[in-house]
């Protein structure tokens, strides 16, 4: 079997952080949402049947509570150093997708959430 593309995802992970710009974001917290996607080649995995031939989604989870728990200002800091962590973390990951989203930010605005996305390739 060859396999084209594979992804190891974990998909609307919700944390309880500290992230933003204002002060009392920073004193408050609020809920925020991560999607990701890790461009991985499981084919070794899918044939061993072991979970060292591939990204353990556990340990990767335990890197995104890490991050979450270190305030920032910015959320594209954060997946800066998230997509950092990963790549240093997991040789096998050779791309990364990430989405991080404030739910209901203090901006005035009927909103559900707001974020960034980004798309890094391993250099």
């Amino acid at each position: 079997m060859k396999i084209s593309r594979s992804y190891i995802t974990l998909k609307d992970v919700l944390f309880y952080s500290y992230h933003g710009v204002a002060k009392q974001e920073q004193v408050v917290g609020n809920n925020y949402i991560i999607n990701l996607r890790l461009a991985v080649d499981i084919s070794k995995a899918a044939e061993s049947d072991h979970v060292e031939d591939t990204v353990n989604y556990a340990n990767v989870h335990q890197i995104l509570l890490e991050e979450m728990a270190i305030s920032s200002k910015l959320l594209e800091h954060v997946c800066g150093r998230i997509v950092n962590r990963l790549f240093h973390e997991f040789p096998l990951v050779d791309g990364i997708e990430i989405t991080l989203a404030k739910k209901n930010p203090p901006m005035g605005a009927d909103i559900e959430a707001a974020g960034v996305e980004m798309y890094c390739l391993r250099q």
